[in-house]
């Protein structure tokens, strides 16, 4: 009896060694994935990526850019949209706070961005934002180049119209970041006299129905101004401009055209039909914009040096160009008509693209 229970004690040690074994191995396995890299101290990493808007197709550009790019260094990433819901933006945050992150995108943070960014650089936990309404020191401040953005879709409008100063509605809002800077470029069109505001639209207080308010709001605009006593539209934001290319339609106004900032799939298929009013947008690749905060955030977690503010160029998209292309351009084929579009070499360190090979 006694020499039984001595061997099955030996078994189960043995057992328990073999696991021990496996396990070790198992969490060198984890510990060793950023081995070689200014990482390799650091463990396993998650960040999080917050977005305070609405989950429109931008978002999903942006947030898929990030999650890419954050799997392919090895990252567990988490996204958070708040639907510009302050209350809600700050509870995300706070959870995030005390959710053992390594690193937090922030994305169109409002006024109460700037403490909830300030106690995660006191807890040390890095962060990057984007279009974001805060400065704290450390924070590497992302943005689209509004000021190109802006003078670029002005520029083609002014072009469209030579002979004559256009007419034209404004769709635009106060108090959001981007909205302010492009704000700047359009005040110095209308102070040089290149173009002539007859009216001001921006509608949003429904996040989830930005284009049907803006709709409703340039339809009861057209009733004012008959035909010929409105040139153009210039929407500051491709929301307003889907809910004016509605209204367009709607109305038998498409003698009005559209020039836009920003783009999606949903947008280029409206720039692309027939008889479209919409006749360019200028925008920044949203899906390059999550990549490039990702590899900031990433830099920011190794130790690196980042700059404090940087800005993603855009590109000027017309419709007579995406017609030129044949077929369907989608944001994923744009790379295939404007070669300022799409991939960037911008902050992807070495050590960023041994940990892609090691996968």
């Amino acid at each position: 009896m006694k020499r039984k229970f001595t061997l099955l004690l030996v078994l189960v040690m043995a057992v328990m060694s073999f696991a021990a074994c496996a396990d070790n191995g198992g969490s060198k396995e984890v510990m060793n994935v950023y081995e070689g890299t200014p990482l390799a101290d650091k463990g396993p990493i998650k960040i999080a990526v917050i977005r305070n808007l609405g989950a429109d197709e931008h978002t999903a550009q942006f947030l898929a850019g990030a999650v890419e790019e954050g799997k392919s260094l090895g990252f567990e990433v988490n996204t958070f949209t708040t639907d510009g819901d302050n209350a809600k933006f700050e509870d995300i945050f706070n959870q995030v706070l005390i959710g053992d992150y390594d690193g937090i995108v922030v994305s169109h943070g409002q006024d109460n961005a700037q403490g909830l960014i300030e106690q995660a650089i006191k807890e040390n936990i890095p962060v990057v934002t984007f279009d974001t309404n805060a400065k704290v020191s450390g924070v590497t401040s992302t943005a689209q180049d509004d000021f190109s953005l802006a003078r670029l879709s002005l520029e083609e409008l002014v072009k469209a119209n030579e002979g004559k100063t256009p007419r034209i509605i404004k769709m635009w809002i106060a108090g959001f970041p981007p909205m302010e800077r492009r704000e700047e470029v359009y005040k110095e069109y209308v102070e040089a006299g290149k173009i002539e505001e007859i009216a001001v639209v921006g509608e949003v207080g429904d996040f989830s129905n930005i284009a049907g308010l803006n709709a409703d709001a340039i339809g009861s605009l057209l009733t004012r101004y008959p035909k010929g006593e409105i040139d153009a539209i210039w929407a500051s934001w491709d929301a307003f401009a889907t809910g004016a290319f509605t209204a367009l339609n709607e109305n038998d106004r498409n003698e009005i055209k559209i020039f836009g900032v920003d783009v999606s799939n949903a947008d280029l298929q409206m720039i692309q039909q027939e008889n479209s009013s919409w006749v360019m947008t200028a925008a920044a690749d949203a899906k390059l914009v999550g990549t490039l905060n990702v590899r900031l955030l990433a830099k920011k977690i190794a130790g690196e040096e980042t700059p404090d503010a940087f800005e993603i160029p855009a590109t000027t998209i017309k419709q007579d160009d995406l017609m030129k292309a044949g077929g369907q351009v989608t944001v994923q084929t744009l790379a295939d008509v404007y070669d300022t579009w799409g991939k960037s070499e911008l902050f992807n360190e070495e050590w960023m693209k041994k940990l892609r090979s090691n996968k």
